[in-house]
């Protein structure tokens, strides 16, 4: 084989090397845009989602089941409006209902 033709192959191994790597890098991209796609559900913004999270909803006083109280909620540096918050947020974007959740604790951190 001559210098010219090991040239030749090698630029052709290097080239395919190349295109391998971009279909791959597209195939990526392709599926995380078809996955996020499938995943966000149509019909609501993301206003109207927040908006609806933070509409209180009634709650029964008579609840009868297991005690939902878990002790006491220690707030530091926080007022209880924005742990009410907090909660709510947490508890939406974890899909968790609030009343599984259990927090101990709030406490706002300063910046420096």
């Amino acid at each position: 084989m001559s210098f010219f033709d090991s040239l030749v192959v090698s630029i052709f191994c290097i080239a395919l090397v190349f295109f391998v790597l971009i279909s791959l890098f597209a195939l990526i991209a392709l599926f995380s845009k078809v996955l996020a796609a499938a995943a966000a559900k149509p019909g609501k913004t993301s206003v109207q989602v927040a908006q609806t999270a933070m509409q209180p909803e009634a709650v029964p006083q008579n609840m009868e089941g297991p005690d939902l109280s878990t002790g006491k909620l220690k707030l530091k540096g926080v007022d209880e409006k924005t742990a009410a918050m907090i909660m709510a947020i947490v508890s939406h974007e974890s899909s968790i209902p609030l009343s599984e959740l259990r927090f101990k604790s709030i406490r706002a951190i300063e910046e420096k």
